[in-house]
């Protein structure tokens, strides 16, 4: 009992409390620094903290090496493209005590979602406005935070309206997206860079048949409003570490820059300048224009043409005589009347296709086909 005694004396520091408030306000100090000292709580970033469980084998060498490459490039990246994958890790400050912190694993991880399962990315389109069953297109990406940025970006681009015009002003054809790919590609890399990766949401990409909606839980640092956010402001990362090597790819500019950026953009092409809300996360919200406005369109035979993405289908499907349903269910149109309008009456009118019946426009046997105007648009393309 003794030696016990004498034992535990050595470890102690013995106090005098006068107020039972102070013994437990001491307790509570040591043990937050007992759970430090044992790494099992964090005092600093996310991003800046270790990788539970990770080790160096889980990044990925290739990546690194192939990262300095395009980094010095893109911006002057000081190492050189021999450069020690350590040695890039150590520069940029992605090494906690020699381990991989958590941006190390997120940007040149192996498999990051296999230590940090929500910072995967989900995709969705949807034909109406709202969230609904059955959900036509659904993808969940997963990857470093480039790759989900690249394949989330191409989804959308997939996805929405593409207006295409003719060679013959050059080799190629032009193609016009009704939302340009830059201002979809700020609003996600934002999503993913400044998201708050300790809580277990995803970033979100949903397509509408109005808009565009990009979630991410996360939420803006106290320097920052909805307002100032349509204006020139400051440039406060919620993950640093993070953010840097995006700059450094030219994924971001880290000058506060892209939402007036985006706003910008949208504004050049006619589109409603982004909303921004803050809900259970953060939302970036770009409105769709459901005819085609250009600034420029495509000459074919001395008429203005300017087709959409699911024109051009249509366009196709004409090749052989199709119903109203047949070419609505071709491309997920469920209102008649905005089908009508929107789709058929433009190339009606641009006598690219033409009714079987046109006598008897309303006739339950009526058919649409494509006409000698619309197989030569389609020959121009290649088709």
């Amino acid at each position: 009992m003794t030696t016990l005694v004498l034992k535990a004396g050595d470890q102690l520091i013995r106090r005098r409390f006068t107020t039972i408030a102070a013994l437990i306000s001491a307790v509570y100090t040591s043990l937050v620094q007992y759970l430090v000292d044992k790494e099992l709580i964090r005092t600093g970033p996310f991003d800046g903290t270790f990788c539970r469980n990770a080790t160096l084998d889980d990044l990925d060498g290739d990546r690194i090496v192939s990262f300095v490459g395009l980094a010095r490039r893109a911006r002057g990246f000081p190492l050189p493209d021999d450069s020690r994958p350590l040695d890039v890790l150590t520069h940029m400050n992605l090494l906690d005590s020699g381990r991989p912190t958590n941006a190390a694993v997120l940007l040149f991880g192996k498999q990051p979602q296999r230590f940090l399962i929500s910072s995967e990315l989900k995709c969705a389109h949807f034909h109406g406005t709202v969230v609904a069953k059955p959900i036509p297109s659904y993808q969940v990406y997963k990857g470093t935070v480039f790759e989900l940025v690249d394949q989330a970006v191409d989804f959308v681009m997939s996805k929405i309206d593409r207006w295409v015009g003719t060679r013959a002003e050059s080799a190629q054809a032009p193609t016009i997206y009704e939302i340009p790919r830059e201002v979809v590609a700020e609003a996600i890399v934002n999503a993913v860079a400044h998201r708050d990766y300790t809580c277990n949401g995803s970033v979100q990409v949903m397509l509408f048949s109005d808009r565009l909606e990009i979630w991410n839980p996360g939420t803006l640092p106290p320097s920052l409003t909805l307002e100032k956010l349509r204006h020139p402001h400051g440039s406060v990362p919620h993950n640093p570490l993070l953010a840097e090597p995006l700059y450094l790819m030219k994924y971001i500019e880290r000058m506060g820059t892209g939402t007036g950026d985006m706003i910008t953009r949208c504004r050049e092409v006619g589109l409603a300048e982004p909303e921004f809300a803050l809900t259970d996360g953060f939302v970036t919200i770009i409105r769709r224009r459901t005819l085609p406005v250009l600034q420029e369109a495509v000459t074919l035979a001395g008429t203005k043409l300017a087709l959409s993405r699911h024109q051009v289908d249509v366009l196709r499907k004409c090749r052989i005589e199709s119903s109203l349903v047949d070419l609505m269910e071709l491309i997920g149109r469920l209102d008649l009347t905005k089908f009508r309008n929107q789709v058929l009456k433009p190339m009606m009118e641009a006598e690219l296709i033409e009714m079987t019946f046109p006598d008897k426009p309303r006739s339950s046997r009526q058919k649409y086909r494509i006409t000698g105007k619309g197989r030569v648009f389609l020959k121009e393309e290649g088709d």
